[in-house]
């Protein structure tokens, strides 16, 4: 059984099939696979803020979950890299596709073939406190 989208309204979108998701589950909405995250849940229709744009979203396509909550990466580079609202590297993203992002853009947030030098301040099995 698939959820679908019933009802748009702005960044709002509401699925049927609410049981299928939880509270704060990071969800791909419509055949672009918009980021969004389900915000409400009644018995039988699932609420989602859409973080993209929702223009040219339709009634009927698809949202599929995650199975996990809406979240950010974190470790080295991540104060050297500019970002837009849901982690995405900007400047990743336009080598890849030019000045414009475009619906469901997805780019690893942090560089997994950069090396980042880690000298630990303690030794194994050191007795450490906050």
């Amino acid at each position: 059984m698939s959820a679908q989208t019933i009802k748009i309204s702005g960044p709002v979108v509401v699925c049927d099939h609410a049981e299928q998701f939880a509270m704060g589950d990071r969800v791909a909405v419509g055949n672009a696979g918009l980021v969004g995250e389900v915000i409400r849940l009644t018995p039988m229709e699932c609420f989602i803020q859409v973080y993209e744009d929702t223009t040219e979203l339709l009634i009927g396509e698809p949202v599929t979950g995650s199975g996990s909550a809406l979240a950010v990466e974190l470790g080295p580079g991540l104060l050297t890299t500019i970002y837009d609202g849901i982690q995405r590297p900007l400047q990743l993203i336009q080598q890849q596709q030019g000045t414009f992002i475009t619906k469901g853009a997805e780019a690893p947030a942090l560089n997994r073939d950069q090396a980042w030098p880690f000298e630990p301040s303690q030794q194994k099995g050191a007795l450490l406190g906050g």
